[in-house]
């Protein structure tokens, strides 16, 4: 045991003489060389004019903000990347929610976005359409153009052309040529199509009205072509019958080279055709029916069904939005066409060749909010009440009829500004029984700035009937008194 703590003794103080010697020797040499550097940059510093503690501070900030963005960068989630399929030209995007709400998101949070990106109403047309290569947004009741870019540039506009192909349907059906109850053959060619399509069975059965949904819905390819058979024979027929209609609608920058928009030259349209084109479908009410579903089973023959979901997430995620077309292949970028209503006011709003899907949406919500905030519509005649100044009956059991407009009239404008708005009415000194509600009387007819921009007729707001021989009487009777 008395060696045992000789040997303990005797290490311990091999240990302090080595530390003594050696270590402690080097480690004062050490600090002796980390003041003189320490001196030397306190020196530089102060021939510079700077304070050498609020450097070291500022770098010791930098070094904890760059800890911070970093932590910052590791948390954050990626979002999916759209998908798509550039051979048979359609969109296959993976939808996130966040982020579509979420429009824009910088690397570093606190970095400055640019105007247009700030989430918010735009505020001026200089915020608007900035992804996209031509842009138009158009108020449908007074054919005001709100805002233009390039609108009547010929551009590709990919699967927007089916708009064209839907509206040749409803002429069709109001033509009685077609019915929506009717079934259609499909054949081997229009079961054969590529690209977007619910996979039609040659040979199979299907009724209109699900055929046209499933063009107005998932933009199906094998659908269309299905359909443009069936009214014009062949899809070769049907592609003149688009030509002229579109003629028909003015559409002068606007060829059309096959039903579904799949690559193929010649063909091209703009924004502003078809901003008219799709004024013109949504004319037909029961298109809306069609374009308003989210998510459907499209049912087949045998038995098999077939996911639908709506490529115009506006229809699900934008209050007002009831309709409207996409449209992508790599040549025409990510189109859109959609169409909002708010209050009255319906807007159609076009996007040519955005650069991500996602863009194609920031850009029609965009033209959306902004003319939806800065503009509305006014009431000059008023459909809901009869016109104070009541109309002359002759030969009548009542000596006076109420009149009222047939329906109202609105002049579209910025809001808190006064239109140069007045109206003239045409009435008769008097009208003779019998009379129908609802017969025609008279016009109110409306001016802004002095120039005519529509008439409304005054109709009979009540029934009149003749006056019989026992109703005359009473009326004699009546004077004697």
């Amino acid at each position: 045991m008395k060696r045992l703590s000789e040997l303990i003794a005797g290490t311990a103080f091999a240990a302090s003489l080595v530390f003594t010697k050696g270590v402690a020797p080097l480690y004062a040499r050490a600090r002796a060389q980390e003041n003189v550097t320490a001196e030397i940059i306190r020196s530089v510093c102060k021939d510079n004019g700077n304070d050498c503690k609020d450097k070291e501070k500022n770098n010791k900030d930098g070094e904890i903000k760059k800890d911070e963005k970093k932590e910052k960068r590791i948390g954050r989630h990626k979002k999916p990347r759209g998908r798509f399929d550039e051979r048979f030209g359609e969109e296959k995007e993976k939808f996130d929610e966040g982020a579509f709400e979420g429009a824009f998101e910088d690397a570093d949070e606190g970095a400055e976005k640019p105007a247009f990106a700030k989430k918010g109403v735009p505020q001026s047309e200089d915020e608007l359409a900035h992804y996209a290569k031509s842009a138009y947004l158009l108020e449908t009741h007074s054919k005001t153009v709100v805002f233009s870019k390039e609108e009547t540039k010929r551009l590709p506009i990919a699967s927007m052309c089916k708009i064209m192909t839907l509206l040749l349907c409803f002429d069709a059906i109001n033509a009685g040529e077609l019915s929506m109850n009717e079934t259609i053959v499909v054949s081997e060619n229009a079961a054969g199509m590529g690209g977007s399509q619910v996979f039609l069975e040659a040979g199979g059965e299907y009724s209109v009205r699900e055929l046209m949904k499933s063009v107005a819905v998932c933009s199906a390819n094998d659908s269309c072509v299905a359909l443009a058979e069936r009214i014009a024979g062949n899809e070769s027929a049907f592609v003149d019958k688009m030509n002229a209609r579109a003629k028909e609608l003015g559409a002068e920058n606007t060829l059309f080279a096959n039903c579904t928009g799949l690559p193929k030259e010649p063909q091209y349209s703009c924004a502003k055709d078809v901003a008219a084109m799709l004024g013109e479908l949504i004319s037909n009410e029961e298109y809306f029916a069609l374009c308003k579903v989210w998510t459907e089973k499209f049912e087949h023959p045998k038995g098999r069904t077939t996911e639908m979901t709506n490529t115009n997430r506006l229809v699900r995620f934008y209050p007002g939005c009831d309709g409207g077309k996409t449209g992508f292949t790599g040549e025409a970028g990510f189109c859109l066409a959609a169409t909002a209503s708010r209050g009255g006011m319906r807007l159609i709003s076009v996007v040519i060749g955005a650069d991500t899907g996602k863009h194609r949406f920031d850009d029609v919500r965009g033209m959306f909010d902004y003319a939806f905030a800065s503009y509305c519509l006014k009431t000059v005649v008023d459909d809901n009440n009869p016109l104070a100044q009541k109309l002359n009956l002759r030969g009548g059991k009542t000596e006076e009829i109420s009149v009222r407009p047939a329906r109202g009239s609105y002049i579209f404008g910025k809001r808190g500004e006064k239109e140069d708005v007045t109206t003239s009415t045409t009435l008769p000194e008097y009208v003779s029984a019998p009379v129908k509600a609802g017969d025609t009387l008279g016009e109110i007819v409306v001016f802004s700035g002095g120039v005519e921009i529509d008439r409304v007729p005054l109709v009979a707001n009540e029934t009149a009937l003749r006056a019989n021989f026992f109703d005359r009487f009473k009326d004699v009777a009546r004077e004697w008194r």
